[in-house]
């Protein structure tokens, strides 16, 4: 198999893991009950000033939660920008998709660590990807 087709494969992955992290994680309300609803509440009524602005910790959760939403948008494309330029040079690529498998095997082990088994395996299956384009990418060296 090429290295092109588990670059459109990560790719495909992450603006799947995109679109749903913005569904589920960004855009969703509390669906667990009260209790979810007074954290929630909480984090968003009790603010304190950071270098100069007044913000809440639900400022922080959301900001941070959309920073992931525009990051795996921008890494989606550019996997797919990637797949594209492994067949001409997988040598300058090769350094590339070692730092990506290494970068989603790190957050494989976050995700398992401070989320669910959901995006832990989105993650895994990504840095396989790499890893695979990796290795196939150096038999067209």
């Amino acid at each position: 198999m090429k290295p092109t087709l588990f670059l459109r494969i990560a790719s495909v992955l992450t603006m799947i893991h995109c679109i749903l992290h913005t569904v589920g994680g960004v855009l969703s309300s509390p669906k667990h009950g009260s209790e979810e609803m007074l954290v929630v509440e909480t984090m968003k009524a009790h603010t304190f000033n950071v270098m100069g602005s007044m913000r809440s910790y639900w400022d922080f959760n959301f900001g941070y939660g959309l920073f992931t939403t525009i990051n795996l948008f921008i890494q989606a494309l550019l996997f797919w920008q990637l797949s594209a330029m492994v067949k001409t040079n997988a040598a300058l690529t090769k350094p590339i998709l070692a730092l990506f498998f290494f970068g989603y095997l790190a957050m494989t082990v976050v995700a398992w660590r401070y989320f669910f088994i959901g995006p832990a395996i989105t993650e895994l299956i990504i840095a396989a990807c790499f890893a695979a384009a990796f290795f196939t990418a150096a038999n067209q060296a």
